[in-house]
C-alpha cells in the first residue's frame, strides 16, 4: 500500500502480475513491492492465484489486481513515459507493442494487456511550446504525420 496520497489501481481480467512484472522488468526505477495471493479458490480463480500486486512504476505507486473480465481498459486513460532519445523512444516502443500490442497514432501504443500508454519524447514537448506559433504549427503537423515519434523529424519541423 503507498504511504502517500495516491496510487494508480490496473484493474485486469487475469495477467495482473505478469503485467506488472513486464512493465517493472521495462522501466527504470520500478519494482514489484507485493503480491497477494488467494488463500482459496474463488469464482474468477484458484488458491494461490495473484489477487493484488503492489509495484512501484517509474517511482510512482501501482496496483494491479485480478477481477472480472468485463473491466477492459479503454483509450480514455493512458500512460505517458517521457523519453530523450531515438534509442529510448524505440525500445519502450517496441516492447509495448510486442507480443498482441497495437500501434496507434501521435505517439500512442496499447500493450499487449490492453493498457494504452504515450511514449513522448521531450523534444516533441518542448516543441510543442515553442515560443514561435510557426515552429509550433509545423511540429504540430509533423506528429500527425507519425505514429511512434521520430526526434529526428520533430527537430526537422522546429528548424524549418
Amino acid at each position: 500500500m503507498s504511504k502517500g496520497g495516491l496510487a494508480t489501481c490496473l484493474w485486469y481480467a487475469s495477467g495482473a502480475e505478469e503485467a506488472a512484472r513486464f512493465y517493472c522488468d521495462l522501466f527504470p526505477d520500478s519494482r514489484i513491492d507485493r503480491v497477494d495471493r488467494a488463500p482459496a479458490d474463488y469464482p474468477g480463480g484458484k488458491e494461490g492465484d495473484a489477487l493484488v500486486v503492489a509495484f512501484t512504476l517509474l517511482g510512482h505507486p501501482h496496483m494491479a489486481m485480478n477481477g472480472r473480465p468485463e473491466g477492459d481498459f479503454t483509450d480514455a486513460v493512458s500512460f505517458q513515459v517521457f523519453t530523450d532519445t531515438q534509442e529510448e523512444t524505440d525500445r519502450y516502443w517496441e516492447a509495448l507493442t510486442a507480443d498482441g500490442g497495437s500501434e496507434m497514432a501521435c505517439s500512442w501504443c496499447k500493450d499487449r494487456f490492453g493498457v494504452r500508454w504515450q511514449i513522448v519524447p521531450r523534444v516533441l514537448m518542448d516543441a510543442l511550446g515553442h515560443e514561435d506559433a510557426l515552429v509550433r504549427n509545423r511540429v504540430f503537423v509533423a506528429m500527425q504525420g507519425m505514429v511512434k515519434i521520430d526526434h529526428a523529424g520533430i527537430e526537422a519541423a522546429v528548424a524549418g
